[in-house]
């Protein structure tokens, strides 16, 4: 009896991948982002999230919705088309309000920051009373992105999707971590302290990215699915990555690379994976929690997270 061959899928190429989906991200931005906004707010809105970033965030929603899809029922066409428009929506949103955050980080009265992604910050452009408005705009439009007027992809999705950004964006997430940092100026944090700090305020935002995706991906939030449990793991551990990354980077790299200030963190007295762990302990934390990552996603038993797992790869291996 001869043996049924398997067809193997394409291989996967990360770049090729991410080219299509940031050329999709970016023209939504372009299309949505501080349309109509009176006297200059659209304009400094446009300045804060076009043109530059990674957008590391939009492509876990799109990487997580992908995965979850694999491995969900067969959906008909106009749901489908739904889900696929609200995962881009979701994509965007989280740009928004990580782009939100970061006007609001640079200001003077936080880390008082004069560069980002190699060019000055909104701040400086535009000037403090206009780039508070374009922070505060921005994060108000990524909610109103995720419930249309059409309401095709469903209440219970739209809402699930503003719960997980909400909840990533606020006390128990990114406004707290921030609070924390700010708090934590001259003094002397454990690792423990240090880990709480940027689970909230590095961590939480590029967790809910992946769980927005998987919302989209299954057509709801399903909190104690094994896979949504496994996908939340992996949020987790990337997220923490993604920071111990940016403190070894700090250190290493120079401002030109980064495309902010190089070296703040240790000129402010900020506590760090590196200050606590040295250099070589901060790598071998980066290399741990990517292979928690990549253990998370096994566990998951989704046909296809290969692009997750492209995404772990290159947060950990990245230059900037």
């Amino acid at each position: 009896m001869s043996r049924v061959q398997v067809a193997k899928p394409p291989e996967f190429v990360l770049d090729a991948w991410s080219r299509a989906e940031l050329a999709r991200v970016e023209q939504a931005l372009s299309q949505w982002v501080g349309v109509d906004a009176p006297d200059g707010l659209g304009e400094a809105m446009r300045y804060a999230v076009l043109g530059g970033g990674k957008r590391l965030r939009a492509l876990l929603v799109r990487a997580a919705f992908e995965a979850m899809r694999s491995g969900a029922a067969t959906q008909d066409e106009k749901t489908q088309a739904a889900l696929e428009d609200m995962a881009l929506r979701a994509a965007c949103a989280v740009e928004l309000i990580h782009a939100y955050s970061l006007v609001h980080d640079d200001m003077p009265c936080m880390d008082d920051d004069v560069l980002r992604r190699g060019k000055p910050t909104v701040h400086v452009q535009y000037g403090e009373a206009l780039a508070l408005l374009a922070g505060d705009a921005l994060q108000a439009f990524a909610f109103e992105l995720l419930t249309p007027d059409d309401g095709r992809a469903g209440a219970e999705v739209q809402a699930a999707l503003c719960r997980l950004l909400a909840r990533a964006a606020g006390s128990a997430g990114m406004a707290g971590g921030q609070a924390i940092d700010l708090a934590s100026v001259g003094r002397t944090l454990d690792l423990a302290q240090l880990r709480r700090m940027h689970e909230l305020k590095t961590g939480a935002l590029l967790q809910a990215s992946v769980l927005m995706g998987a919302a989209c991906g299954a057509g709801a939030m399903l909190s104690h699915a094994p896979a949504w449990v496994a996908l939340a793991r992996y949020g987790a551990a990337l997220g923490l990555a993604f920071q111990v990354v940016d403190d070894i980077l700090d250190v290493t790299a120079d401002s030109a690379t980064l495309g902010k200030t190089a070296g703040k963190d240790a000129a402010h007295g900020k506590p760090t994976y590196v200050s606590l762990l040295g250099l070589a302990g901060a790598q071998a934390q980066a290399q741990q929690l990517l292979t928690e990552a990549q253990a998370a996603l096994e566990a998951s038993s989704l046909p296809d997270t290969r692009a997750l797992a492209a995404l772990a790869e290159m947060v950990v291996c990245r230059s900037s």
